[in-house]
């Protein structure tokens, strides 16, 4: 049992530190697409934001998805020595610590998603108050809705639609209420300068290193595997079928974008992420088959969301993460219901119907949430640096230093 325990922390462990990685991924396709003059922004909003989601999510944020508060002794939090009844209020080896490691990583991908649609205008303090309110509060109350059966949820949705809504790694749970989060931010603090015309001209702004952008989605990429396998938090409970419908879903993301997108190398790298986004919610369930027809339509979806936000609807997201983790995500969540029912190939347990008003319901929540605390702080002290801050570029206005600083002293 002990060697059970530990393979377990282990397995768990190698988990979080995969997905600690993909927020590296989250900031070097940050700073690939920005400009050169908010790259440091970049680099230093998204390895912030990870830390104060930890604070907020140790202190406040996994008591309310999931009840567990870690104001105890090391020993019981170990599972060393039992509580103040006698009995183990944690597992043995400290399984549960990096359980909430592992959570914990999922949580703080939330800012991540945000803070590449703000891109290159977002105050920075501002944007850290954002975060620990929504990774203390506004994120763990939906995850603990689906992943714990907080206000017994699932029982209602079992009771009332013939399954329990079913989103095994987050399409819904992190990246649709990541994605849908951030419209309401982004909404709220308008385009950037120069980039709609009063004469109804879009002005394009092209990445700024394709190579970084590459880097940052291939990053991501390895990273997913550990988001989605490692989902089943157990070595007994791992299946291959999650690596292969992940790896199914990934590739017809792939394709898609490049068709769709006719060729951008930008499309061609978030059509990967699109993909895996979107399987994650049934990568437990689906046929490969089903995975690849999920990725495919996900692909196709980023480059029509991306393309009609930015040139039709003008919402300058600017990593589009609207359409990548939000209508992606929502996407995920429905084609559980399609591709993991049986007489689709998929292992079945689940129904159309749930699915459907599950994604709903975390689409309207987060959508909700982000137009009221975005629009509380916009209120209250602003959240959008001033025209010549944003002019000279959120690297030098905020953190008094340039990515290139060589480039500033040169005669």
């Amino acid at each position: 049992m002990e060697s059970s325990n530990g393979m377990d922390v282990f397995f768990v462990l190698m988990g979080a530190a995969m997905v600690l990685a993909m927020h590296a991924g989250f900031a070097f396709l940050e700073v690939g697409t920005v400009r050169r003059k908010n790259q440091v922004n970049a680099l230093v909003k998204i390895i912030v934001d990870f830390a104060i989601s930890t604070i907020a999510y140790f202190f406040i944020g996994y008591g309310i998805a999931y009840g567990v508060s870690f104001f105890s002794s090391a020993s019981v939090l170990s599972g060393a020595s039992g509580g103040a009844d006698g009995t183990f209020g944690f597992a043995k080896n400290g399984y549960d610590l990096v359980k909430f490691f592992f959570l914990l990583t999922f949580a703080a991908a939330i800012p991540a998603i945000i803070s590449g649609g703000i891109a290159e205008r977002f105050r920075f303090w501002p944007q850290v108050a954002a975060t620990a309110i929504l990774v203390s509060v506004i994120y763990p109350t939906f995850e603990g809705m689906v992943w714990n059966n907080n206000f017994a949820f699932q029982n209602f949705m079992e009771n009332a639609f013939g399954a329990p809504f079913h989103d095994f790694a987050g399409s819904v749970v992190v990246h649709a209420v990541g994605g849908w989060l951030a419209l309401g931010a982004v909404v709220l603090l308008g385009a950037r300068m120069g980039r709609y015309k009063s004469d109804g001209r879009v002005v394009g702004i092209p990445p700024s290193n394709i190579p970084f952008l590459a880097l940052g989605s291939w990053i991501l990429v390895v990273g997913w595997f550990g988001f989605n396998v490692m989902s089943a938090q157990s070595v007994v409970a791992v299946s291959g079928l999650v690596a292969v419908n992940s790896l199914m879903a990934m590739v017809g993301g792939v394709l898609a974008a490049l068709v769709f997108g006719k060729n951008d190398p930008g499309f061609t790298h978030n059509g990967a992420l699109a993909g895996l986004v979107a399987v994650c919610a049934g990568s437990d369930l689906m046929h490969p088959i089903g995975a690849l027809a999920t990725g495919i339509i996900a692909g196709g979806l980023f480059v029509w969301g991306f393309s009609m936000a930015q040139n039709k609807w003008r919402i300058d997201d600017v990593l589009g993460v609207w359409p990548l983790h939000g209508m992606c995500g929502a996407w995920g969540g429905i084609a559980a219901g399609i591709f993991g029912l049986e007489a689709m190939g998929g292992i079945g347990g689940v129904t159309f119907t749930s699915q459907l008003v599950g994604t709903l319901i975390g689409v309207a929540f987060a959508t909700l949430s982000g137009f009221a605390v975005y629009g509380v702080i916009k209120a209250v002290v602003g959240i959008r640096l001033d025209p010549e801050q944003e002019y000279a570029g959120a690297d030098v206005s905020i953190h008094r230093i340039s990515a290139y600083p060589e480039e500033d002293v040169r005669a």
